[in-house]
C-alpha cells in the first residue's frame, strides 16, 4: 500500500512524541529507536518485513544484557521499534553503528540513539564517518539531496540485497 507525503510526516511526528514521552518517563535510560531505511511510496511489504525481522534480532542480540524495554510496531508508514537499554548513549551509537556497518543488512536499518532533548546522536559525534551511499562510494545524504539515483536503481540495489540475505 502506497502511503502520502501527509502519512509519512504525520508519522514522523508520532514517533517523535513517543520518543519524547520514552525520554521523559525513563531520563537515567537510553533510548535507541529503530526503523527501516525502504525508499518510495510503499513502506510495508515482503522486503521490508525481512529486514524488519533482521534488524529485531541484531538489536536484541546487541544488547541482550543491558535491554528493559523493548516495543515493536508494524504500521503501513513503516516498521519502528524502540528499546531503553542501560548503557550510556555514546557506547550505544558504537554498539548501533556497528550494527548498521557489519550485518549484511545494515545498510538498510536506521538504529538512532535520542539524546535527551530528542535529536539522533550523529556518527561524527563518536569519530565514526557518516555513511555511504547503496550505489556509490559518496555519502549517502549527498546523493538523498541531489536525488543522485532513480528511485528504481535504489530499490532494485535494495531487492539484490535482501535476495542474497534470504538464499
Amino acid at each position: 500500500m502506497e502511503i502520502t507525503l501527509d502519512q509519512l510526516l504525520a508519522s514522523r511526528e508520532n514517533r517523535h512524541e513517543k520518543q519524547m514521552a520514552l525520554l521523559s518517563d525513563h531520563p537515567a535510560l537510553t533510548l535507541v529507536c529503530l526503523t527501516v531505511i525502504m525508499p518510495g511510496e510503499v513502506k510495508r511489504n515482503s522486503h521490508s518485513l525481512i529486514v524488519a525481522n533482521a534488524a529485531m534480532t541484531a538489536v536484541l542480540e546487541c544488547f541482550k544484557d543491558t535491554l528493559v524495554y523493548a516495543q515493536a510496531s508494524d504500521l503501513v508508514t513503516g516498521y519502528e521499534a524502540y528499546f531503553l537499554i542501560s548503557l550510556n548513549r555514546q557506547q550505544a551509537k558504537l554498539l548501533t553503528c556497528k550494527v548498521e556497518d557489519e550485518h549484511p543488512l545494515g545498510r538498510l536499518f536506521d538504529i538512532d540513539v535520542i539524546k535527551p532533548d530528542g535529536t539522533p546522536i550523529s556518527r561524527q559525534e563518536v569519530g565514526l564517518p557518516p555513511r555511504r551511499c547503496l550505489l556509490c562510494e559518496n555519502e549517502a545524504r549527498y546523493c538523498m539531496r541531489n536525488h543522485s539515483h532513480t528511485l528504481e536503481e535504489l530499490q532494485d540495489c535494495i531487492r539484490q540485497m535482501i535476495d542474497r540475505y534470504v538464499q
